[in-house]
């Protein structure tokens, strides 16, 4: 949206709806007239409301034109549950919950099928935490998982470097670097393994 400079919006949550969805908004930055005549003016809101304040930040109900729909429709087809979102006129920041690792991968396509643009920071997983001594990361994982599920080690490949650092959210040489890294900790562990089974097989 192009909102003037100076204006912080922060999601509340999304409603979705038959006909589209609606998201409720807390803005700061600015009286209350002007954010709801500047959020007016901008040629993707169909409508804005004023709903509520808590100190110097306005509560907002937005409907959007259809088109609007696709940025956040991956979030609701993928059944992700957004936990905090947060930005202004430059970018958005959101933090979203999984069930699993498939629904992650779903939500990464539909947002590439939409040509929508996105930077993974952090991969947590409260259930998989990260250990030390030569265990993956959970980011270590997930590319490894990606890449396996989409072919990357198929011949043909049926994805190259590029795409699975798109669909990551990172940089193609930082998905070739946390790929490298994965792979020598996998096979650092399997020969381990195999040597601590041919030990136990000879005593």
């Amino acid at each position: 949206m192009g909102c003037r400079s100076g204006l912080e919006i922060e999601l509340e949550r999304i409603v979705p709806l038959r006909e589209g969805i609606i998201p409720l908004f807390w803005v700061e930055g600015g009286e209350r007239e002007n954010i709801k005549a500047t959020l007016q003016e901008d040629s993707l809101t169909e409508s804005a409301e004023y709903l509520t304040r808590a100190d110097d930040r306005y509560l907002f109900e937005i409907r959007w034109v259809p088109e609007v729909d696709s940025l956040i429709q991956p979030m609701i087809e993928s059944r992700a549950e957004v936990l905090r979102g947060k930005g202004d006129v430059n970018e958005w920041e959101f933090r979203l919950q999984f069930d699993d690792r498939p629904q992650l991968a779903e939500f990464r396509e539909m947002c590439q099928d939409n040509d929508i643009q996105i930077q993974l920071d952090a991969l947590y997983n409260p259930v998989m935490p990260v250990e030390k001594g030569g265990t993956l990361t959970d980011q270590q994982f997930d590319v490894i998982e990606t890449a396996y599920q989409r072919g990357y080690w198929d011949i043909p490949r049926n994805v190259t470097l590029g795409e699975l650092a798109d669909l990551i959210g990172i940089s193609s040489n930082a998905c070739s670097q946390r790929l490298r890294r994965a792979l020598k900790t996998l096979v650092g562990e399997f020969l381990a393994a195999k040597r601590k089974r041919e030990t136990a097989d000879t005593d």
